[in-house]
């Protein structure tokens, strides 16, 4: 696997603002958690988000966004409900008690951007779906322990896999983390799987948005007619959790985490 570009190193004041960028993150993601129950639509949430951004004079990180010539995305928060892997596009759907429902968000702040998601029960779900939802949200902190300085770029992504392989789970290979600062995806590509001890070497100043996206069955993936949302290609469930985390010194930093949050 080639790695490509060089990874940015951020400077004292990139750093200063990411860290603002990141807690408006963190903070809306904590309030629409408080939103999530049955019959909330999911285009309700995402103008709820829109709302957030606006009175927090922050730019969304998302509406707009355009890779690699696909329609532009249309809204400022992805939502994804139960087969739903990511970038589930909010729209009338109402969310049914059981549901699990994907919040996945971004906003800028002078020009640098935060990056977070996290996945949420609807109502009372079944253990099985917790039972998801806590490997998953596992395997995101068994990579961010990984982010130290002299660990390799794979010992992230390895530590992801072998959590969510243990819980008999699989991790979808089509997505990965990535490099965050003054774009929302920079260099490196950070796949939640693969074998240790390879790759560039971490260095303090790395800033990386880690996402484990787990499916419950096989990790193929099926793109709807929107182009945007991906599903699981055999109907299993799927949970996504995010953090955008800076390296340290001292190790992780995580930049999206509040009191309160995943």
């Amino acid at each position: 696997m080639g790695y490509g570009e060089s990874i940015p190193i951020k400077t004292r004041r990139e750093i200063e603002l990411m860290r603002l960028a990141c807690r408006h993150v963190a903070e809306i993601l904590l309030e629409l958690r408080e939103l999530v129950e049955p019959g909330i639509t999911t285009l309700e949430l995402d103008r709820w988000a829109e709302k957030a951004i606006g009175q927090r004079g922050v730019v969304s990180s998302f509406k707009g966004y355009d890779p690699h010539g696909l329609p532009r995305y249309p809204a400022v928060l992805c939502v994804s409900v139960n087969d739903e892997i990511v970038h589930g596009i909010p729209g009338r759907r109402e969310l049914q008690e059981g549901d699990i429902v994907g919040l996945d968000f971004g906003v800028s702040s002078d020009g640098y951007h935060g990056d977070s998601a996290v996945t949420l029960p609807v109502g009372r779900i079944d253990a099985e779906a917790q039972a998801l939802l806590d490997a998953t949200r596992d395997a995101l902190w068994r990579g961010i322990e990984q982010m130290v300085p002299g660990n390799r770029l794979s010992d992230i992504g390895h530590a992801v896999q072998g959590r969510a392989e243990e819980a008999g789970y699989s991790v979808v290979r089509v997505f990965a983390g990535h490099g965050i600062g003054s774009r929302l995806h920079e260099p490196p590509w950070i796949p939640n799987y693969g074998k240790p001890g390879r790759g560039p070497r971490l260095m303090p100043g790395m800033v990386f948005a880690i996402e484990p996206m787990v499916d419950a069955g096989r990790p193929e993936v099926r793109m709807l007619d929107d182009e945007w949302t991906a599903v699981t290609a055999d109907g299993s469930l799927s949970a996504h959790f995010e953090h955008t985390i800076l390296v340290t010194e001292d190790g992780p930093e995580v930049l999206t985490q509040v009191e309160g949050s995943h």
